[in-house]
């Protein structure tokens, strides 16, 4: 009987330091959630344009720069710079308080949604320049 305690002890220490080894690996590097609300400041994605995003694959993360010029209903808006134009899915939680007008320069980052015959960019990130 003795044993089995002590092997419980044991398993359950093991499991205890497995779990707290893991968050010191994560506070180093790269994290999720910065402390005090920072976070990388260096460069980031190069921007691309229109054009090249219209022949990127299915998925391919994209970051471009210029105008939003139109709301077209819902998440939907058309995207433009000096080389086209695009349609933009962007989510209300992304604008994270932000007004743009078609004036104002931002820098959207997303996934391409290829959908046959049409092509949109899936925001994720956008910044106000």
């Amino acid at each position: 009987m003795k044993k089995r305690i002590v092997y419980a002890s044991w398993t359950a220490a093991l499991v205890l330091a497995l779990c707290c080894s893991a968050a010191p690996s994560q506070a180093a590097g790269f994290s999720e959630t910065p402390a005090k609300g920072g976070g990388f400041t260096g460069p980031g994605p190069s921007a691309m344009t229109v054009r090249e995003a219209l022949g990127m694959r299915d998925d391919a993360v994209v970051t471009l720069r210029g105008n939003i010029v139109r709301h077209l209903g819902k998440d939907l808006y058309v995207f433009k710079d000096s080389t086209g134009t695009v349609n933009v899915d962007i989510d209300n939680d992304i604008w994270r308080g932000q007004d743009v007008s078609p004036k104002d320069t931002v820098e959207i980052t997303g996934e391409v949604d290829k959908d046959w015959p049409s092509l949109e960019i899936d925001v994720q990130r956008l910044t106000k320049l």
